[in-house]
């Protein structure tokens, strides 16, 4: 476990960081900036500052027999992942999403049972159920679940984004334990952009940045370096030594880490649930990131 600390720390910081941005990113949308606008306008600076990291820090070239594996990357984990999540939020609840997102871990566990042949542990499974229920614990408290027919189009969109994260996961995976992250990142987000574009330009050409204050440009900040650079390049260097179903899993963490926020803040209080919930998702997160499941494949 201490050999792969600095990767499951990465992990922690990209969910942590993924578990603020949706307060975060608020701030600005869909009010200021409509989500396909947004979208391409944290993809467009994530590949500016990947772009710069890549030309001074590796310059690497890549196999052409790697640039399939490339392109189908930035399709399901750039441009079906991020275009369908927000499109779906938009035609759903923030709960259903909320719920409908926890399938992401078991869906990776079992493409990558198909696609990278990895067995199916039992341990494994079960690290996975109970942080379902941990996350559905915290997720569910004090809200109410409508999953009726008025929903059912956006719940759809947004299952069809956490399984299309979970391709990627599985597809970019062999691609970064052969290059440097930066180099992965900058050909994922290089081919994931033309088709954010198509969706987005018209949206971002709107925005009206005069009426923009302070705390707006500094929430695009943190969206387009922080969620969008950051975190997805702290992902893919956990990969380089932890499996697909383990990144997947830190997933359980977000609505943990928000509610540890919101009560920092004084706007929420700690309870039995949330007790119980913490307790649930870290066995969970720790049955399923232990070293006896995350030898490299």
């Amino acid at each position: 476990m201490k050999k792969t600390f600095f990767y499951h720390l990465l992990l922690f910081i990209s969910n942590l960081i993924y578990a603020l941005n949706y307060s975060i990113a608020k701030l600005i949308m869909p009010e200021h900036i409509k989500p396909s606008g947004f979208i391409l306008l944290r993809v467009t600076g994530a590949l500016v500052l990947y772009s710069i990291s890549y030309f001074i820090l590796v310059k690497e070239r890549i196999d052409k027999s790697d640039l399939v594996r490339f392109f189908l990357c930035g399709i399901f984990g750039i441009a079906i992942n991020q275009l369908l999540f927000f499109e779906g939020l938009s035609l759903t609840t923030p709960i259903n999403a909320s719920i409908v997102m926890t399938a992401n871990p078991i869906l990776v566990l079992v493409l990558s049972y198909f696609i990278l042949k990895e067995k199916i542990k039992v341990r494994k499974a079960f690290g996975i159920g109970l942080g379902i229920i941990g996350s559905i614990l915290l997720i569910t408290q004090g809200s109410t679940l409508d999953f009726s027919s008025n929903y059912q189009f956006g719940n759809l969109l947004v299952f069809i984004n956490a399984a299309s994260y979970g391709v990627y996961l599985i597809l970019v995976q062999p691609l970064m334990r052969k290059y440097h992250p930066l180099t992965v990142m900058l050909y994922v987000f290089s081919f994931g952009f033309p088709f954010v574009g198509i969706f987005g330009f018209e949206h971002l050409i709107q925005v009206n940045w005069v009426n923009l204050n302070f705390n707006h440009y500094m929430s695009i900040v943190f969206v387009v370096f922080g969620t969008t650079f950051i975190a997805y390049l702290c992902n893919s260097v956990a990969l380089q030594k932890l499996q697909a179903t383990t990144v997947s899993i830190y997933i359980y963490l977000q609505p943990l880490l928000a509610s540890i926020f919101a009560i920092i803040i004084g706007s929420d209080t700690l309870d039995f649930i949330k007790i119980t919930a913490a307790f649930l998702i870290f066995i969970g997160v720790y049955l399923v990131s232990s070293n006896k499941n995350n030898k490299k494949t």
